[in-house]
């Protein structure tokens, strides 16, 4: 009681003691400019920008991970010995090729203004990409968002190496995929992320379907997968499949690649927030969560129907989970998320093992039943869960089926659907040009000889070849 009386006595001396310094404290106030205000404002804007385009600059470096060294791995540990380095220079020569063509006309026919289905020629060598925001992102360098765009690029063709691995000779691989970016890729990326694309919801003018696709369900997974798989029909099964064992040379090094794959893959879909804030770490655990459901349910599915759940399995698992929420990323909860991933392990694993025995395609590494259709549930999936509480696409009204908007369901499915279309024609197109000029697919000796040797003069792992040490 004393301690009490006490406080109540000096409350008030204390209070008067503090009024001078409160007063000096509002006239302090009072005496800030419109000037300053503006000042500190600009300052705290250009730390937000140097933030933004620092995360986006790290997750274009963590996407081109993906590609060297995750998918190098991945995929090489899959194949046999004698064809890791064709797997490799594959994916190498898109890094180099794609980033040129990029340069030079690509950018431009994606991101420019033209019709809805392709960009125009404003971008041609890069002219007006420079370090100030563009319509794209408020806060980055058009020049980072630029080259952020390329690592997308490079790797959806670099996907597709895996389903012809083994067997796709690389005179005939150079140019087919130099088409195939210019005639499939490009459009579906102007389509769904460019200035008035068909598909864009959020540039996309009054007349498009707005579908929703955060970091390239469509524009990577869904395209790269139907392709890869109409190029396997078209090339024909390697020699002596499936009687042949072609199991994976190295899970070791495809483990590593996978593990890179998933920690790259927080680039791809949290850096597609295109700043440091709150939708990015959204992303970044709603991708993770599905990747972390993928693997659990691919186990158990292969444990259910093979007796033993297996590491390339959970790996595979995993990789089907990142797929499948990459449209969904920034757009759903990481609850959601995880539901993403336990459908899509499971849908995928279903894909992989029953649909490819059933229909007898060989699709070496299982690229399009884990990109194909991990990213058309994942399309599909994004318009049942997205949210408006995490993404207000459409101001105060419902995102997704869950939130109250059925019809997004139906977007996403047209999104699909011309995804598909386009891939599977301008895929066989394409092929059949290629190889009427030059033979597409390695003959029976050459198959057996192993394409390191046939394409490339040199082996992994057996010393010296016609052109190694």
């Amino acid at each position: 009681m004393a301690e009490r009386t006490l406080f109540r006595r000096a409350a008030p001396i204390a209070g008067m003691l503090l009024l001078p310094v409160i007063a000096a404290a509002q006239d302090a106030v009072a005496t800030v400019t419109p000037e300053q205000i503006a000042a500190l404002e600009a300052k705290l804007s250009a730390a937000q920008m140097a933030g933004d385009n620092a995360w986006v600059m790290a997750s274009a470096a963590l996407v081109l991970m993906m590609t060297a060294p995750g998918l190098f791995l991945f995929y090489g540990g899959l194949v046999r010995s004698k064809n890791v380095l064709s797997v490799f220079m594959q994916c190498f020569f898109l890094m180099a090729a794609i980033s040129v063509l990029w340069l030079v006309y690509g950018y431009s026919f994606a991101f420019s203004k033209g019709s809805p289905f392709i960009g125009g020629t404003e971008y041609l060598f890069l002219k007006g990409v420079g370090t100030e925001p563009s319509g794209y992102a408020a806060t980055i360098p058009h020049l980072t968002w630029c080259f952020f765009q390329l690592m997308f690029a490079i790797i959806t063709p670099a996907l597709m190496c895996g389903a012809f691995a083994e067997r796709f000779r690389f005179r005939a691989f150079v140019p087919f995929m130099i088409g195939w970016f210019t005639i499939v890729y490009l459009p579906l990326a102007h389509m769904v992320w460019g200035d008035g694309g068909y598909l864009n919801a959020f540039l996309g003018g009054d007349n498009n379907v707005d579908a929703l696709d955060f970091a390239g369900g469509t524009v990577v997974h869904i395209s790269s997968g139907v392709s890869a798989l109409v190029l396997a029909i078209l090339l024909g099964k390697r020699r002596g499949y499936p009687s042949s064992q072609f199991a994976p040379h190295s899970l070791v090094l495809s483990g590593i690649g996978a593990g890179l794959l998933w920690v790259g893959w927080f680039g791809f879909n949290a850096g597609s927030a295109l700043s440091a804030g709150g939708l990015a770490s959204a992303a970044f655990l709603s991708t993770h969560m599905s990747a972390s459901g993928a693997a659990l349910s691919w186990l158990v599915a292969e444990w259910i129907f093979r007796g033993k759940p297996s590491f390339l399995g959970a790996i595979s698992g995993a990789v089907a989970g990142l797929v499948a929420v990459t449209p969904a990323a920034g757009f759903v909860t990481p609850v959601s998320g995880l539901f993403i991933g336990l459908i899509g392990g499971f849908v995928c694993f279903l894909a992989c093992v029953k649909l490819k025995a059933a229909l007898g395609y060989d699709d070496a590494l299982d690229v399009f039943g884990v990109h194909g259709v991990g990213g058309i549930t994942g399309a599909i999936l994004t318009g049942v869960f997205a949210e408006k509480s995490v993404n207000a696409v459409y101001g105060d009204g419902p995102v997704g089926l869950i939130d109250g908007n059925p019809g997004q369901v139906v977007n996403q499915a047209i999104a699909v659907l011309i995804t598909v279309v386009l891939s599977v024609i301008g895929t066989t197109a394409l092929y059949f040009i290629v190889n009427s000029v030059v033979r597409a697919k390695a003959t029976a000796e050459e198959q057996e000889t192993g394409l390191d040797l046939v394409d490339h003069g040199e082996s992994g792992y057996h010393g010296a070849g016609a052109g190694g040490m």
